[in-house]
């Protein structure tokens, strides 16, 4: 596994890992922007991780492009010392179909299965969450079968709830905030990826995996209700045991 160092404008590296998309890609991505943000290098700033990449920020005025890609190389070699935090595994219920995933027949009907088909698909894996972003919390998960690939909508919607649970081409992802997107939805989780009013704003992290569970209309709503008032607690587990945090 080879890592390429690639100026990415004049106060940025791209950090690229020379394989294809997967979890242990992605998990060495993870340990470098672990490292670096532990080590706390001067000269060093954000880092922002990609399915297979890394983009570090520096300060051009303490680094140049050669001292900072010296130091990522450094960091780099002491990676196999990296223990990255327990593997969560967070429930995420979704209500699939109806006017909370209007285009779950439209992904049936293209892959040639029923709805209860692609419910089925859908919510049977354990999706790692690659990264967050696009807009605040958004998870891109890995791990969706083929089976459910559908292309994105040729004309995006002006503004989606928060909560849809959408597929595009070969992924699936979840908008935790009103926006616009092209992605066909298929369901809705009550859960709150993103609440900028808690310390820790977001549910999920890159490293974490999501699980989803399908419930009805009325348990959406009373969750819900519950997350409203501060009374929900997300089911979280931690990947091969069996406790809860």
């Amino acid at each position: 596994m080879k890592f390429r160092y690639q100026p990415a404008g004049d106060q940025s590296i791209l950090v690229e890992v020379s394989r294809q998309d997967d979890e242990e890609t992605n998990a060495k991505i993870r340990s470098l922007s672990k490292l670096v943000e532990e080590e706390q290098v001067s000269g060093f700033g954000e880092t922002i991780l990609g399915y297979r990449t890394l983009l570090v920020t520096y300060d051009p005025l303490q680094l140049t492009f050669a001292e900072a890609v010296r130091k990522l190389k450094s960091l780099e070699r002491e990676m196999k010392e990296v223990e990255l935090p327990k593997t969560r595994v967070i429930e995420i219920p979704i209500v699939y179909g109806g006017e909370n995933g209007p285009d779950l027949e439209a992904v049936a009907e293209h892959n040639q299965l029923t709805p209860q088909e692609v419910i089925t698909i859908h919510s049977s894996p354990e999706y790692l969450v690659y990264f967050l972003g696009f807009t605040p919390g958004f998870p891109f998960l890995g791990g969706m079968s083929e089976k459910l690939a559908t292309p994105r909508l040729s004309n995006p919607r002006v503004s989606i709830p928060g909560g849809s649970v959408g597929i595009a081409e070969g992924q699936t992802g979840i908008y935790p905030v009103k926006s616009p997107g092209g992605w066909r939805l298929i369901g809705r989780t009550p859960l709150a990826l993103y609440d900028p009013g808690k310390a820790n704003p977001f549910l999920l992290e890159a490293g974490d995996y999501v699980k989803f569970k399908p419930i009805r209309q009325r348990e959406f709503e009373s969750i819900v209700h519950e997350v409203e008032t501060g009374e929900y607690e997300p089911v979280i587990s931690v990947k091969g045991g069996n406790g809860h945090f």
